[in-house]
């Protein structure tokens, strides 16, 4: 299971692209056609398609997964790691706390938990 101390916070996911992580948004399409990551390499993978998609995913590389506001990703986190992906890490704030970082996004920027 994923812990407090096994997320990653944004900083720590910055550097990791540069290690070749890939983040997993498992939010729902529609909200990332409204509001993306603007980053080198995301997939959206929803938490709702996730149980029915979890195996295309790369075995071989960091996941970072990332939602709205952290939740989701734990729990996506915790999915994977059950069935048996021990290079998921869940992003701690989600893509509000990476806004109020000032790291890039794509589409209108949120600066409150309301959609």
């Amino acid at each position: 299971m994923s812990t407090p101390e096994s997320s990653f916070c944004t900083t720590q996911v910055r550097a990791q692209f540069e290690q070749g992580a890939l983040l997993v948004d498992v939010r729902e399409p529609a909200d990332v056609a409204a509001l993306a990551f603007d980053a080198p390499e995301v997939i959206n993978l929803s938490l709702s398609e996730l149980a029915q998609r979890w195996q295309e995913l790369p075995k071989n590389r960091e996941l970072v997964t990332v939602c709205f506001n952290g939740d989701q990703s734990q729990q996506a986190a915790e999915f994977l790691q059950a069935q048996g992906l021990t290079n998921v890490h869940p992003m701690r704030g989600g893509i509000l706390l990476w806004m109020q970082k000032g790291y890039p996004v794509l589409g209108k920027r949120h600066t409150t938990l309301e959609k």
